[in-house]
């Protein structure tokens, strides 16, 4: 038992440590799956490091893990360093990638796991990757309120937020309210809400066609008291760079929906920053 009590101090104190080098950890989660929470994950961490910060985007979607191929590193395997510990995958040199996929033999391999596994991966992510000095930690989580957003709130125990992906539709909308609540129970501030896939930009006309709906993301953050940060079009061009392992920032940086990513990014910036200002003030 003291064996145990030991272990789990030392385990606390590589997290400490590890994390004491980021300065901001926020988490991308959705209500259910298919809103676009990975394409949003990966476009807000490319759009922060084109900015010229330090990120981290920590692919904790088990047994989905699509980060690398959004970003042509499938291929990618996680290697361990003289010094000890893990080295993520270099997308850019400012910009640094994990995810279950770097771990598996093939793409078709299924994560057959239960509970107590994802969270030790989990913690290994965190407490033994060299992530060395961040500007952010991105953590893309799976679908829903389960096992992997309990666990990454608990491992990394002072988020400075999350950042919740709805698509327009009423039964998206209906389950990222449970994702706000979510994240306020476990006492991680809700940066704000996304409404993905919010009008459709014709590739022929560059019309908005509301194939979704649109705007039930706002009205959603403005019911919950929550900021909204912005809605991000669709575009078929998103779909095709996400497909060849483009990000869509970087192929098509001046369209409406690289554009609205930066204001989301312009949005979030504001509020970890004022956050941690808050939080000096009152130390």
């Amino acid at each position: 038992m003291a064996k145990k009590v030991e272990d789990r101090k030392k385990e606390q104190e590589l997290i400490t440590k590890r994390l004491s080098t980021i300065d901001h950890r926020i988490a991308v989660m959705s209500g259910k799956g298919g809103v676009g929470k990975t394409t949003v994950a990966v476009n807000l961490s490319m759009t922060l490091a084109k900015e010229g910060l330090s990120v981290g985007l920590m692919d904790v979607d088990v047994h989905g893990p699509n980060v690398p191929k959004m970003l042509g590193i499938e291929s990618s395997r996680l290697g361990g360093s003289e010094a000890g510990g893990i080295n993520p995958v270099e997308f850019f040199p400012n910009f640094k990638v994990v995810s279950m996929a770097f771990l598996l033999q093939d793409r078709d391999t299924p994560v057959v796991w239960r509970g107590p596994l994802k969270h030790s991966l989990i913690q290994q992510f965190v407490k033994d990757v060299n992530w060395g000095k961040l500007d952010y930690l991105i953590i893309d989580l799976p679908p829903g309120t389960g096992d992997e957003p309990l666990s990454v709130a608990q491992v990394i125990n002072q988020m400075d937020g999350s950042i919740i992906v709805t698509t327009p539709q009423d039964v998206a909308l209906l389950d990222s309210r449970k994702s706000v609540t979510f994240s306020r129970q476990l006492q991680v501030p809700v940066v704000g809400i996304v409404e993905n896939m919010s009008g459709l930009i014709c590739p022929y006309c560059g019309k908005e066609i509301d194939l979704f709906k649109v705007g039930g993301g706002k009205k959603a953050a403005l019911e919950l008291g929550v900021p909204f940060l912005g809605s991000i079009p669709i575009d078929p061009e998103i779909v095709q760079d996400s497909d060849r392992g483009a990000p869509f920032v970087i192929s098509h940086p001046d369209s409406k929906a690289a554009l609205a990513f930066k204001e989301v990014v312009k949005k979030v910036r504001v509020f970890v920053e004022e956050s941690k200002a808050n939080e000096a003030s009152q130390a």
